[in-house]
């Protein structure tokens, strides 16, 4: 049986490291219940891959982060996986949205502890920007799936809500159970679609133009005002 190649002699890149990175998440997913999701886990799980420090630093350059967000990427692909069966056309989109959450809740409750273990790393103050990175990049496939076709400032506003809404939900999937977090994404859910029932109809420019009337009165007069 022949070694496994290194990447200090190969190109780290291609099908092979994309290979790897899922043969040392594996590893990574094991050890994290006992270990912790910190270097010394990179480490143990690099090496039960039998790759050496400069092999991992090539693979995984900044360590924990690069496995956590592998995790991530890990559980979207489950979820899509599982939303990819469903008539998405045949659900409202309250209902829509539920089972999306849902969905990316359930994909990582096959590796709870690791998860569990990962989720504590990605709050820790220095990781903050990787984790609303990647709620972000969750909310996103969630949305897409769901048929949303907004190209203006909703795209972004449907992303940042829902990211909103992952965050602690997955927090608590992981922590407190799926009954106690499905009941927070659905009161959450009903306070977002109440929110978009008031907000239909109004009309929130109206105090822009109020303000640049009385700004054209104050220095054209009352005619340029009504003529612009």
């Amino acid at each position: 049986m022949t070694d496994a190649p290194h990447l200090s002699n190969a190109t780290p890149q291609g099908d092979w490291a994309d290979q790897m990175e899922q043969t040392v998440l594996d590893a990574a997913i094991q050890r994290a219940p006992t270990l912790g999701w910190n270097g010394r886990m990179v480490r143990a799980a690099c090496e039960a891959c039998g790759l050496s420090r400069g092999d991992e630093e090539l693979l995984l350059p900044n360590g924990a982060r690069d496995l956590a967000a592998l995790l991530s990427r890990r559980y979207d692909d489950r979820a899509m996986a599982v939303l990819g069966d469903l008539d998405v056309k045949s659900l409202k989109i309250r209902e829509r949205i539920a089972r999306a959450v849902s969905a990316r809740m359930e994909a990582g409750a096959a590796d709870l502890e690791a998860t569990k273990r990962c989720a504590a790393f990605l709050a820790l103050p220095t990781n903050a920007d990787l984790g609303l990175k990647l709620a972000w990049e969750s909310a996103d496939l969630l949305w897409n799936w769901a048929g949303d076709t907004a190209t203006d400032w909703n795209h972004y506003s449907k992303r940042a809500i829902l990211s909103g809404i992952l965050i602690p939900a997955l927090t608590m999937r992981w922590f407190d159970g799926r009954e106690a977090a499905e009941a927070f994404v659905a009161r959450r859910i009903d306070n977002v679609m109440a929110f978009e029932k008031w907000k239909a109809g109004k009309d929130f420019d109206a105090p822009l133009r109020k303000m640049t009337d009385a700004l054209s009165r104050m220095r054209y007069g009352p005619k340029a005002a009504s003529e612009s």
